[in-house]
């Protein structure tokens, strides 16, 4: 890497962390404006998960124009970040676009995707396109029939993004029911702390969608994980210990507010796993409607496991006592297990 390289990465990171420093200075004042909202540019995804339920293999990419719209009524609302998901997101053909217009609206950008589409060339777009947050999830050191996002197969693509990268990358590895290895966890941290990437680790549920509590090797790999950067914003709560012991968390959940998914058909959910609640389109939903759903009690909230939404929900949980409750719970949607994300090692 070259000087003016490395000079450079190290001027966006600064710059990174003085948007965050806004982001939550801004939050901290005001609780009329999302803090985060994941969209979805496309539900196709090339990779076929079995613990996955946000995917298919036939749906077409939402027109570039109609993302522009979405983004720019985020960008209305006062969105802090924004965070491209799916499917796989870089299946969609004008992506670098959709991240130049979330940057043009003065909004953080971030994007989730499997990795298996990533060169060198592509990286260098993405760099250009303005992207600041990248995170991949390499759910074992080999594939298997559960998944192929395998550190084998991603390896490659972690020293390109190494080298191109001007982002920030995190990778997430996965620990509990249906994980073969759970010592696989350990090695996905430990090389993506050797590339000089943050490090998340995530739980999957069983195969009735119920979280369980880690075995002794799990807990002690979850520990070993967690230990071994640096405290960060996303770790100030104790959502993470709780879920990876199967226990209850008691707090106010802002989903609908403070956290918005947008769907592909440009529907406001409050999660990816609460898919079809609130459900209003994008377009018609209200700074009121986002009120409400700021002030009600969700009924899935105890058993929750959406890592983003607890890391948002700790910007207010100080304040504003929820008073109008509503009925879901955990049984969302899907029945199917889904992937937990639970912060974990951060770089200096």
């Amino acid at each position: 890497m070259t000087f003016q390289k490395k000079i450079r990465r190290r001027a966006l990171a600064a710059h990174r962390k003085l948007r965050e420093a806004r982001m939550i200075a801004k939050g901290l004042l005001s609780t009329r404006h999302p803090l985060l909202a994941h969209i979805i540019p496309i539900r196709r995804c090339n990779l076929a998960c079995t613990y996955c339920n946000e995917f298919d293999d036939f749906s077409k990419p939402v027109p570039t124009e109609e993302m522009f719209r979405r983004i720019d009524r985020l960008g209305q609302m006062g969105t802090s970040i924004v965070t491209i998901s799916g499917g796989e997101p870089l299946l969609h053909p004008e992506l670098d676009a959709i991240i130049s217009r979330i940057r043009k609206n003065g909004i953080i950008a971030g994007m989730i995707t499997n990795g298996y589409l990533l060169v060198a060339d592509r990286i260098e777009r993405l760099n250009r396109a303005g992207l600041e947050y990248l995170q991949i999830s390499i759910d074992n050191v080999q594939p298997d029939d559960v998944s192929k996002k395998s550190l084998r197969v991603l390896d490659k693509k972690l020293e390109l993004l190494a080298e191109h990268a001007e982002f920030q990358v995190n990778i997430n590895s996965v620990l509990g029911s249906g994980v073969r290895n759970p010592e696989d966890a350990l090695a996905v941290a430990h090389r993506a702390i050797e590339f000089g990437f943050t490090s998340t680790v995530g739980i999957l549920h069983d195969g009735s969608g119920q979280l369980q509590p880690l075995g002794q090797r799990e807990t002690e790999i979850f520990s070993e994980i967690m230990s071994l950067g640096k405290r960060s914003f996303t770790r100030v709560n104790s959502f993470q210990r709780n879920i990876a012991a199967g226990l209850d968390n008691h707090w106010r959940c802002r989903a609908g507010s403070r956290y918005l998914y947008i769907c592909e058909d440009g529907l406001v959910h409050y999660c990816s796993q609460q898919r079809g609640h609130p459900g209003i389109p994008l377009d018609r939903y209200t700074a009121d409607q986002r009120q409400r759903e700021f002030l009600t009690t969700k009924g899935c909230a105890p058993r929750c496991t959406v890592s983003c939404v607890h890391q948002i929900a700790v910007m207010d949980s100080w304040r504003a006592p929820q008073t109008t409750s509503q009925t879901i719970g955990p049984s969302s949607p899907s029945h199917a297990p889904d992937l937990v994300q639970l912060t974990g090692p951060t770089r200096n």
